[in-house]
């Protein structure tokens, strides 16, 4: 057992267990830690199993996964579930230090309204009083920062080009390279998503202004988003985006953290990744 202690730590220590091939790193935690200790494992080369007990705020990947969250019935999968190939995405991006970087995730990648609700999560210490589950106060931080950060984020201009299409302009409210259905703390952004399809689900919301955010925000929790008029639904192995104004800052949300901004060149891994997961 170990503990990690800072951001990133748990990448280091699960990639060091991958090393010494171990056969199952369990990574108990939410999207974050689930996500650093999934990095680990990719970038060890080796074919670890992870696993998840779930904790945190959000939990959306297990949610992908239906993972519960009990302790207990988290840990009989893990006992008696069964190994999942599963697809990992790759982006490269510009790091909040000015460098380009990469960095796996296995969940959802997006930039616009999300990254801004990220940020406010994340600022907001306050919960909900005890006896409050741990998913309900997260679902509702989540929901409250979308509505709030409706009323103050405007839509960005960027630059898109999906595999070898051609460059598109877009103005968006918020876009999302998807690999698996869930982000935003049960947000169904992706319904249709499959972890092992070999694509990304893409997910562009176009400009709809507050009015139509805050009215169609239970549309997008449940999944019923992609029949509406300005939501673009379609698939891609790989996504370049850039800001189309030369000095916007357009920041990236990667399975729930904030590592950098645009450009960013998003690609698939097919097949990346050994999960345990219900039978």
């Amino acid at each position: 057992m170990a503990f990690s202690t800072r951001r990133g730590e748990a990448t280091q220590l699960a990639s060091e267990a991958a090393r010494r091939k171990l056969k199952l790193v369990i990574a108990c935690g939410g999207d974050g830690t689930v996500s650093d200790v999934a990095n680990g494992i990719l970038e060890s080369g080796h074919d670890t199993e992870l696993g998840i007990i779930p904790s945190g705020t959000g939990g959306d990947f297990r949610r992908s996964l239906e993972i519960p969250t009990r302790t207990r019935d988290a840990a009989e999968i893990l006992r008696n579930g069964k190994t999942r190939l599963i697809d990992a995405g790759r982006v490269t991006y510009i790091s909040k230090t000015g460098i380009e970087t990469s960095r796996f995730f296995v969940g959802v990648a997006s930039f616009g309204m999300s990254a801004a609700v990220i940020k406010r999560v994340k600022q907001n210490s306050s919960t909900l009083p005890a006896p409050a589950p741990k998913w309900l106060s997260g679902r509702i931080k989540f929901g409250s920062s979308m509505l709030q950060t409706a009323l103050e984020s405007p839509a960005v201009k960027v630059v898109v080009q999906l595999d070898e299409d051609h460059e598109r302009h877009l103005t968006v409210a918020n876009f999302c390279v998807a690999n698996a259905r869930y982000f935003g703390g049960g947000m169904k952004i992706a319904p249709d998503a499959r972890l092992n399809d070999g694509r990304f689900d893409v997910i562009s919301i176009g400009n709809l202004g507050t009015r139509k955010i805050v009215t169609n925000a239970p549309r997008i929790y449940f999944g019923s988003h992609l029949s509406m008029d300005e939501v673009h639904h379609t698939f891609a192995k790989k996504i370049i985006a850039r800001a189309a104004v030369k000095d916007d800052e357009i920041f990236l949300e990667v399975d729930g953290e904030l590592p950098g901004r645009l450009p960013a060149t998003f690609q698939i891994l097919p097949n990346a990744l050994r999960v345990r997961c219900p039978s």
